[in-house]
């Protein structure tokens, strides 16, 4: 193979840098993208509060200092409050409208119709179909209630002194917060509006085309061209969320990742994928810009609230079964491939495909390596958002161990945050935050690998290695990660809080960037999958050496998360878990 050829089965580009990078290269073309769509996002939201946002914050937080300070557990009052000044920026109009335009197809069961089109008498037969299990819900709730308020008002009688009435009324409101999050969870389901998303969907998808093909047109490739085969990604794309909203796929983890390679992966390795196609077969191009609006999620305010905890968790265990499982690989499993290596080690132990993109481009891995790594990923994850809420509950385990385990050691922050809310509130949360420090690593590990690479792995006999040959190597799009991530803190901790989590966290990143960054990763999966052919990994898997490196380090992680978790959460820092 030539020097060209080699070059374009490489993640990233030569290491080479000069001013008009600027404006050529991909990294940089996903940092200005995502950079568009957030501020874009923050016009849009920030200066749109809900309707006496804050008067509402105020109250409430007077009302939980006070119930705070009236009782040793959070009272019914205290959860009413709570729950009273969680605003949501996007429950607006012009947020639902937003919604409506760049929408995924919606869920079904039998018909795939009605994942585009749903006429108002079959809304109408869906929602009255919802109403007696609403009902059913709601007396339930209503009953919890009830038992809550008797149990409260036990320990009240006693001046709050008795431990066992405490604990007695603190159960009994946990039973109640469970029951109304089921009776709220079967009340969105009694109200059901008919929807056309067939022209919006082909609006979005000229649009995504349009945007991106802006950076293509500066990189040199003819934006018409370009175009033309977005256009065949996206139809994929959109098949793939069609596949991932099917009721019982859905229950069991097959999401728009799956679907989207192996549409893909079908499509290459059957009929091939057509060469008109391949001008916007991006992989790189796509997941890089979703990964700098990924950036804007990871918000730090968030991660000191769980705590030193969470940081030991996320933090220390991940480097430790990276390197290990690395070195392992190589002295031990002996890896054909150190690049292959990296990647798989970096894509289990980090957080899955983020990390194995980041982590390839730093390492200059091979294109079908990620994509090795990529799919052993979604399949694990597939298995562990199942398995693991389900050993958890049959064992009995805490649902703040449960949580922080399953954040540590799932692959995919929506596989993660799916199977923390399977146990309950505390594991959702626990597991979320946990997954969101973790992220954190994907630059700091990008960063270290490129450097270690420079230095021991590409490193020429007798030659320093200049800083200058780092930056080259470094992927440039997790300079955007990092950005985004510091200056949505800033404004995150700048608004408190309450605000933050109306106007950034349910505003500009979920009414607004989440939305894009889920299709981009949809095209970056698709793009993967059509440019994948099954006999250039066939070499990789002899001695099934890739897999029982992922098992082993996946076990690895698995229990080392779990002991550090139990340490962290029960032992050393038991009054942050005593107020999660």
């Amino acid at each position: 193979m030539d020097q060209a050829g080699a070059d374009a089965n490489i993640v990233v580009d030569k290491g080479s840098s000069q001013l008009s990078d600027l404006w050529k290269k991909e990294d940089y073309w996903a940092i200005w993208l995502g950079f568009v769509l957030l501020i874009v996002g923050m016009i849009l939201y920030l200066p749109n509060p809900p309707e006496g946002m804050q008067q509402k914050i105020d109250e409430a937080n007077a009302i939980m200092e006070a119930e705070s300070q009236r009782a040793p557990f959070k009272t019914i009052e205290y959860h009413q409050a709570a729950s009273s000044k969680k605003m949501k920026a996007n429950s607006q109009d012009f947020a639902k409208d937003i919604k409506s335009f760049t929408n995924k197809p919606h869920g079904w069961s039998t018909n795939p119709i009605q994942a585009f089109i749903m006429t108002k008498e079959e809304a109408q037969a869906k929602a009255e179909k919802a109403i007696p299990k609403y009902e059913a819900a709601k007396a339930k709730s209503e009953a919890a209630l009830s038992q809550a308020r008797e149990a409260q008002e036990a320990a009240a009688a006693a001046n709050f002194q008795n431990p066992e009435l405490n604990e007695s009324a603190r159960a009994a409101i946990a039973k109640w917060q469970e029951a109304s999050r089921d009776a709220s969870s079967a009340k969105s389901k009694t109200s059901v509006s008919s929807y056309n998303q067939i022209f919006k969907l082909i609006g979005l998808g000229l649009l995504m085309g349009g945007f991106f093909a802006i950076g293509m047109a500066f990189m040199g490739t003819s934006p018409a061209k370009f175009l033309i085969g977005f256009l065949f990604v996206f139809l994929i794309a959109v098949i793939a969320f069609v596949g991932e909203s099917q009721s019982t796929m859905k229950a069991y983890g097959f999401g728009y990742a799956f679907w989207a390679i192996a549409l893909g992966l079908l499509i290459s390795n059957t009929v091939g994928t057509p060469k008109w196609v391949m001008p916007a077969v991006q992989t790189e191009y796509y997941i890089k810009t979703g990964l700098v609006l990924l950036g804007a999620e990871i918000l730090f305010g968030k991660i000191l609230a769980i705590g030193l905890p969470g940081i030991f968790v996320a933090w220390i265990v991940t480097p430790i079964v990276l390197i290990t499982t690395f070195i392992v690989g190589q002295k031990i499993i002996k890896v054909p491939s150190k690049t292959l290596n990296m990647v798989v080690s970096a894509d289990m132990s980090v957080c899955g495909v983020s990390a194995a993109i980041a982590t390839a481009a730093a390492c200059r891995a091979k294109k079908e390596e990620l994509t090795l790594a990529v799919g052993m990923s979604l399949v694990f994850t597939a298995i562990m958002m199942i398995v693991m809420p389900a050993f958890i509950k049959a064992v009995g385990m805490p649902q703040v161990l449960g949580g922080a385990w399953m954040g540590g050691t799932i692959d995919a922050t929506g596989a993660v945050a799916a199977a923390g809310a399977f146990l309950g509130e505390q594991a959702l949360y626990t597991a979320a935050t946990i997954k969101m420090i973790q992220n954190v690593l994907i630059g700091v590990i990008a960063f270290f690998v490129a450097v270690y690479w420079c230095a021991k792995v590409d490193c020429v006999p007798g030659q320093r290695v200049s800083i200058w040959e780092i930056w080259y190597r470094f992927p440039k799009f997790v300079i955007g990660f990092i950005v985004a991530s510091i200056i949505f803190s800033i404004i995150y901790q700048g608004m408190g809080p309450d605000a933050g989590y109306a106007m950034i966290d349910h505003g500009v990143l979920r009414g607004w960037s989440r939305i894009f960054r889920g299709w981009f990763f949809c095209l970056a999966f698709v793009s993967i999958g059509l440019a994948t052919n099954f006999r250039e990994l066939a070499h990789y898997f002899k001695g099934g050496k890739p897999l029982i490196l992922y098992v082993f380090g996946q076990s690895f992680n698995l229990c080392l998360t779990l002991l550090m978790a139990w340490i962290m959460f029960y032992k050393v820092f038991p009054e942050i878990t005593a107020n999660i």
